[in-house]
């Protein structure tokens, strides 16, 4: 599918895509948000999606975002930035600083570091736990008979913002299982929003009631 040259045009058409897979699901959630994914993209693009309406971005990387978002934060009200990749410990001091919402927590060594930094900081963003549906040894995430226990020890114990689940299923598999899979462990601890769907299969994901979607090159165009 060929993408509309202005931004504007690509961020109402993702919008009006999003709406339409809310409408045809069974049972949507309550609300569906998008996350343009700015990973490897230039200020002055995401800028353009700014001032077409589009206030939440998505980076993998938290040295990448600080470089970009520092000033965007600072100039533009309103901003929500969401970390969707992978989190080291030695870059959590950065990341609980500059991010609204992690969604790769996967451990925990990982939710004690954000713990003592919350307990250090007074802030923490909201968390995602990050379930690695197909249990695949070269992905971050945590395997899913251990979800009950990450959940309890980041939720329970130490009293972390844990708002939902995220995944992203096997490249070389059909993602509808996945999202189901996923939809039912958030069920089963009382989580209420889940981050699944990608620019080729988030109108799936809302099928099985995606909270958070994570575009980019249906948004932005192939990566730099």
């Amino acid at each position: 599918m060929s993408l509309p040259q202005d931004p504007q045009s690509r961020l109402h058409a993702i919008l009006a895509r999003i709406e339409a897979a809310r409408k045809r699901s069974v049972r949507p959630a309550p609300f569906t948000h998008l996350i343009a994914v700015s990973k490897t993209h230039g200020p002055e693009e995401i800028e353009a999606l700014i001032k077409a309406g589009q206030h939440r971005f998505g980076e993998n990387r938290v040295q990448e975002a600080k470089a970009k978002f520092a000033g965007l934060q600072a100039r533009e009200r309103g901003l929500e930035l969401h970390l969707i990749g992978p989190l080291q410990t030695n870059k959590v001091h950065d990341a609980v600083a500059l991010f609204d919402c992690i969604h790769s927590l996967d451990r925990p060594k990982l939710a004690h570091a954000l713990a003592s930094e919350r307990d250090a900081t007074g802030r923490c963003p909201d968390l995602f736990v990050q379930v690695n549906t197909g249990e695949e040894a070269q992905k971050s995430g945590v395997l899913p008979p251990m979800v009950p226990e990450l959940v309890r020890l980041a939720r329970d114990e130490l009293r972390l913002p844990v708002i939902g689940l995220m995944c992203i299923p096997p490249a070389q598999e059909v993602p509808a299982p996945h999202f189901a899979f996923l939809a039912n462990l958030a069920r089963e601890r009382a989580l209420e929003c889940l981050s699944m769907g990608m620019s080729a299969d988030f109108e799936t994901a809302i099928a099985f009631g995606a909270t958070h979607v994570r575009v980019g090159s249906a948004l932005f165009g192939a990566r730099h």
